[in-house]
C-alpha cells in the first residue's frame, strides 16, 4: 500500500478484530478460551502488517458486546472483522454493530483441515467449529438491516496450539492462503476509502468544453467520497511558477533525465519531433511550479485543464503540465487531464493500492491481434511503465491549443485491469471494472501513452457491454488482476460496481 518517491504519507486504516465465544464454556473446557484468544493474536499478528489493529478479544456476553461496540467507536475504526471462533448467541455481537456503522466481515476460519475424529472430545470440537454461529449471526444482521461480507477458509496457522490434538499447521493450504488474500484485500479497500474521506484534490482551470461525461458538482463528488475539492486558478500556479529556483529546475531536469528518454523526430507525424531544448527548459520549470503547489496546498491529487485566448501567457504555461503531471502521478498525486475529476479519482484508488492507475482512453482498434489500444496524451504513471517512457515534442496537441512536450509510453506488458467512475442519471457515482492482458504489440510515435489490451470478449462484444454501461470516456489502468479487491472498495464506498 505504499510507493517509493511518495510525496504523502498515509495512516495505516483502523482494524476492528474481535473473537466470538460463550461464557458458559470457559469453566466447562479449562483450555478453550486461551486457545480461543492465541487465535485471535494470531489475526491481529498477521493483520498489522496492513493496519493498525484494535483487538477488543472475546465477545462472550451482551455486556461485552456493548463495551466491543463503544470501544470500536471511540477508536473509530475503519472495517470490523468478526473471529466466528466458537458458537455464540447473535444477542452478543449484535450490540456491536448497533454501536458501530464500520463495515463488518465475518471470518469463517477453521484451525484444521480434518478433525482427528478418533481422539476430537467436545472441547476440540468446539474449536474448530467457527462456522457453526456464522448463520445465525447472518441472519441477526439481515434482519437489523447491518450489511455484511463472509470470508471462509482456513485459519493458516503455522503451528498447532499445545493442547490440539489435529493439525493445525494449514499455513500453506489453498483454503488459507485464499482467505488471507481476502482479508488483505478488505483492508486495503478500508485503506482506500479511509484516504479518499481525508484527501483533497486541486482542480486547476476547467472542464473541457462539451465533454458532458465529465461533468459533475463538486458537493456530489465530497458526499459520496469524502474528498475535498480546491478550486484552483492558473493565475494560483502562475504567481508560484515566479518563485521557482534555478536549483529548483535542475532538480526536475535530473528527474526528468533519469525517468525519460528524449525521442528524436517521429518517422511518421510531423507534428512530432525531437522535444527542443527551450520547451525541456520551460517542462522543468513548470514541473517545479507544480511540484510547489501541490505542496502548498496539501494536494492528494490534480485534476486540471486551461483554455483560453490563443497565445496568452496561461495558455504558454499549461503547454508545459503534461511532464510535471506524470512525475506527480508517479509519485503518488495523480493527474489528470480535461478536467476529468471522476478519472482522476479512479485514478488516486489505483495508485493507493500501489497498482499503478495511468489515465486512458479508446485509441482504436486492432482487429488483427483482437486488441483495443487505450492511452492519452498525458500524463502517465511511470511505475507501470514498460521500459523508460519518450517524451516528444509536440508542435500542436491534438483537438487542443498550444504545443509543448508530450510523453510516449505503454504499460508493462501482462493483467491490467482498468477501473473507470462514471455518473448515473440519477446522480450516483459508478464503478465500472475490467480486466484484460497487455499486450507488446507496436504503437504509434505521435506522442501518446498507447497500450494493446486483450479483453476476455473479442473487441466488439467487449465495446457493446462497455458502452451500454454509459461510462465516462476516460478510464485509468492498473497493473495485475485487480477486480475484486475494487469491488469491495466500492462496497465499502457504497459505489455500485460493474465488471465488464
Amino acid at each position: 500500500m505504499s510507493q517509493v518517491n511518495t510525496l504523502i504519507k498515509y495512516d495505516k486504516p483502523k482494524i476492528g478484530l474481535y473473537s466470538t465465544g460463550l461464557n458458559a464454556y470457559w469453566e466447562q473446557f479449562p483450555g478453550l478460551k486461551k486457545r480461543l484468544m492465541g487465535y485471535g493474536k494470531f489475526l491481529e499478528a498477521n493483520m498489522s502488517e496492513w493496519g493498525e489493529i484494535y483487538n477488543f478479544g472475546l465477545v462472550d456476553s451482551a455486556d461485552k458486546g456493548r463495551e466491543a461496540g463503544n470501544y470500536f467507536n471511540t477508536n473509530n475504526v475503519n472495517i470490523i472483522f468478526v473471529h466466528a471462533a466458537t458458537y455464540a448467541t447473535s444477542s452478543m455481537i449484535l450490540p456491536i454493530h448497533q454501536r458501530s456503522n464500520a463495515k463488518v466481515i465475518i471470518l469463517s476460519l477453521q484451525p484444521t483441515d480434518q478433525l482427528n475424529y478418533k481422539e476430537t472430545n467436545t472441547e476440540e470440537w468446539l474449536a474448530n467449529c467457527g462456522a457453526c454461529p456464522v448463520t445465525e449471526f447472518a441472519n441477526a444482521f439481515n434482519r437489523s438491516g447491518i450489511e455484511y461480507k463472509v470470508v471462509s477458509g482456513l485459519l493458516g496457522l503455522d503451528k498447532s496450539s499445545d493442547i490440539s490434538v489435529a493439525n493445525e499447521v494449514t499455513k500453506s493450504h489453498p483454503q488459507a492462503i485464499r482467505a488471507w488474500k481476502e482479508i488483505k484485500d478488505w483492508i486495503q479497500a478500508a485503506y482506500v476509502k479511509c484516504v479518499l474521506n481525508n484527501a483533497k484534490f486541486g482542480f486547476l482551470g476547467n472542464t473541457y468544453n462539451g465533454m458532458l461525461d465529465l461533468y459533475s458538482d463538486f458537493t456530489m463528488i465530497q458526499a459520496q467520497t469524502g474528498i475535498q475539492v480546491d478550486v484552483l486558478e492558473m493565475c494560483d500556479l502562475n504567481e508560484i511558477m515566479q518563485k521557482v529556483t534555478d536549483a529548483e529546475i535542475r532538480q526536475k531536469e535530473k528527474q526528468v533525465k533519469d525517468m525519460f528518454l528524449i525521442s528524436e523526430d517521429s518517422p511518421s507525424e510531423k507534428l512530432a519531433k525531437k522535444p527542443t531544448k527551450e520547451a525541456l527548459n520551460w517542462s522543468y520549470r513548470v514541473a517545479a511550479a507544480q511540484e510547489k503547489l501541490v505542496n502548498e496546498r496539501k494536494l492528494d491529487g490534480l485534476t486540471y485543464y486551461y483554455h483560453g485566448a490563443p497565445a496568452n501567457a496561461y495558455e504558454k504555461l499549461q503547454s508545459g503540465f503534461i511532464v510535471g503531471n506524470s512525475l506527480l502521478t508517479a509519485r503518488n498525486v495523480p493527474a489528470a487531464g480535461e478536467g476529468d475529476l471522476k478519472t482522476n479519482i479512479a485514478m488516486k484508488m489505483c495508485d493507493i493500492l500501489g497498482v499503478g492507475g495511468s489515465f486512458c482512453e479508446v485509441v482504436t482498434t486492432d482487429y488483427v491481434h483482437e486488441t483495443i489500444l487505450l492511452g492519452h496524451d498525458g500524463p502517465f504513471h511511470l511505475d507501470i511503465s514498460n521500459g523508460k517512457p519518450v517524451l516528444r515534442g509536440m508542435g500542436l496537441y491534438h483537438g487542443k491549443q498550444g504545443s509543448g512536450v508530450s510523453v510516449e509510453a505503454k504499460v508493462k506488458s501482462g493483467p491490467i485491469t482498468t477501473l473507470g467512475l462514471t455518473q448515473t442519471w440519477d446522480g450516483k457515482l459508478k464503478m465500472i471494472i475490467s480486466e484484460g492482458e497487455a499486450t507488446n504489440d507496436e504503437v504509434m510515435k505521435i506522442g501518446n501513452t498507447q497500450t494493446h489490451v486483450k479483453f476476455n470478449n473479442d473487441p466488439d462484444t467487449y465495446f457493446e457491454r462497455w458502452f451500454e454501461e454509459a461510462p465516462t470516456h476516460h478510464c485509468a489502468m492498473s497493473v495485475g488482476k485487480n477486480a475484486s479487491l475494487f469491488k469491495k472498495v466500492g462496497d465499502l464506498m457504497k459505489i455500485k460496481t460493474v465488471v465488464i
